[in-house]
């Protein structure tokens, strides 16, 4: 994986959230969606929502190291279903731009942000070096991790988690794209 500096990637950490408004914006601009860009970019995303959910509910943040569900396979479910939700919603969209800015915002963004929580879980957890060498950063690994103990998907987790909110994230983009389509 690229090394970033610590000074960027703590200031894009920092600024993650408002740059997505400018994403949005910049998302309704360039959009021009048809059927069949609708069609097939929608279950895209979907499938990026569900690994997205799936996660959030085997994540309990900063109180045990998660090693069980999606995280069995990569150590980052959250934001390789944030991708695929991105790539979903610059098909839907048909935007080839979109595509290419989604992909540089994940390379230039949030691949920093990964790489200040591997050094946070470092520090929190003993044997998350143990568990980063055996598993994938990103690309997911076939077979899964071999954990000591199960941890299972918890609705409340998922609620604690706030995933919701990509959902409804999803949910206003997908609307929009359906507005743009039959305006």
């Amino acid at each position: 994986m690229i090394h970033f500096p610590k000074p960027y990637a703590d200031i894009v950490a920092r600024l993650r959230v408002p740059s997505g408004f400018l994403l949005v914006a910049v998302f309704a601009w360039f959009s021009h969606p048809d059927a069949r860009s609708l069609g097939v970019g929608m279950p895209i995303s979907l499938l990026g929502l569900a690994l997205r959910a799936w996660a959030a509910g085997s994540l309990a943040k900063n109180q045990q190291l998660s090693t069980g569900g999606p995280y069995a396979h990569t150590r980052n479910p959250l934001y390789i279903g944030t991708l695929v939700v991105a790539a979903g919603l610059a098909v839907a969209a048909r935007s080839p731009g979109l595509a290419a800015l989604f992909a540089a915002v994940f390379v230039l963004v949030y691949l920093p942000v990964i790489q200040n929580e591997e050094q946070h879980l470092r520090n929190l957890f003993a044997d998350y070096s143990d568990y980063a060498a055996q598993v994938p950063i990103l690309w997911p690994r076939l077979t899964p991790f071999p954990q000591r103990k199960l941890s299972p998907f918890r609705f409340s987790l998922y609620l604690k988690n706030q995933e919701y909110n990509a959902g409804a994230g999803f949910a206003a983009g997908m609307l929009f794209l359906f507005w743009k389509f039959i305006k």
